[in-house]
């Protein structure tokens, strides 16, 4: 089947008991049991739940993969994932990621004794010559976050099998429908479902999506324990969401497209980032790779830091808002927002740059959204 037809259908069949064709929100907290001696699927739902099944039965399914795992964020799912590493272990991670993660690897992973090192050459090369012996996972976001950046999946996942490692990718921007990172040899996959997943700015969630048995369980594991879960309500507006993943995704990337193209001719912009223009570094991996380049786009503004501020002030239906994936426009600085906590000196090693500013393209129509940009761009 089709991915839009599996997003429909599996993992989301009809209930059994009434037939209602929309999967229930199981609202409860436990399950009766048969007896002292056993029990049914369900007993508590820390554990498992029948509407969290079903929607990490739809995960795993739209990732072509085998095991999917439902979290109560994106970093939590993250935190979860790297329950593969211990103490003494070494990450190798990209330098242009997500600023919760950088944080959990900061905050909670080197004061337990992991060491992290951030590979400023994204390329392959780049990876492979911060591996030592102790490394134990690689961490990829493709594409970045902000600067999209793109990294070769299928190669790092070679590299990374020679070396004994296990490889992590953060599939938020592009989502299953545009990037399925087990297919080119990831181990683990890694969604904060609050964004392209859930699609409508009203759930928060994370996931987790594997293929091997093993780690599987130690996530699985680590899940049940530290019961960083989602609700059932949260889960299933995760499951209506991914119903209209293919249709929004498509949108999404076309009004992105349109923005690209437009930024890139205006003069007040400095550089554009987006994987689908030709002018992108990694525009040909990211065709090879990808089946579309997403909805998200980051430009650069001459005029520093002031001229993002009236851009921001004087947009009208781009909401400054932090967050990204939803049917509304939103607009972010990386520099004030996504990563303000990071030292200016830290933010320029990582090509954050204050003129920066981040775009998550809503399902808005172009024109309306052209008009918006260019009218904020426009001198005062």
């Amino acid at each position: 089947m089709q991915f839009e037809t599996l997003a429909i259908h599996d993992g989301q069949t009809p209930d059994p008991v009434t037939g209602s064709v929309t999967f229930p929100v199981f609202q409860s907290s436990t399950f009766e049991r048969e007896d002292l001696n056993h029990h049914r699927e369900f007993f508590y739902s820390r554990i498992g739940n029948p509407t969290r099944k079903a929607l990490e039965s739809s995960l795993a399914l739209l990732e072509n993969a085998r095991f999917g795992l439902a979290f109560a964020s994106g970093v939590a799912a993250t935190m979860a994932a790297l329950q593969v590493v211990r103490p003494g272990d070494h990450i190798v991670s990209g330098i242009d990621i997500y600023g919760g993660t950088y944080r959990i690897f900061e905050q909670l992973l080197r004061p337990w004794g992991v060491s992290i090192t951030y590979a400023e050459d994204e390329s392959t090369e780049g990876y492979e010559a911060c591996i030592r012996p102790e490394t134990r996972l690689i961490w990829l976001e493709s594409p970045s976050n902000p600067l999209l950046r793109i990294s070769d999946i299928r190669a790092l996942s070679v590299a990374a099998k020679r070396n004994g490692i296990l490889i992590a990718v953060d599939n938020t921007f592009a989502s299953p429908y545009f990037q399925r990172p087990l297919e080119h040899g990831a181990d683990i996959v890694v969604h904060s479902t609050t964004k392209y997943l859930g699609g409508h700015s009203d759930v928060i969630g994370g996931a987790v999506v594997l293929d091997d048995e093993a780690l599987h369980r130690t996530i699985k594991n680590y899940q049940a324990a530290a019961g960083a879960i989602p609700g059932p309500w949260d889960c299933w507006l995760v499951m209506r969401g991914l119903k209209t993943l293919k249709i929004r995704m498509k949108e999404h990337e076309a009004n992105a497209m349109h923005l690209a193209r437009l930024l890139e001719k205006h003069p007040a912009v400095e550089q554009v980032l987006y994987p689908g223009l030709p002018s992108h570094p990694q525009h040909e991996l990211a065709k090879r790779q990808m089946s579309g380049f997403g909805g998200m786009l980051t430009f650069a503004l001459k005029g520093g830091l002031p001229a993002v501020e009236n851009l921001v002030g004087r947009l009208k239906l781009f909401a400054l808002a932090d967050s990204l994936g939803g049917v509304e426009s939103l607009v972010a600085s990386p520099a004030k927002m996504t990563l303000g906590a990071l030292s200016a000196e830290e933010r320029l090693k990582r090509g954050c740059s204050d003129n920066l500013v981040r775009m998550s393209i809503g399902l808005e129509h172009a024109g309306d959204l052209e008009a918006d940009l260019l009218g904020a761009l426009s001198p005062p």
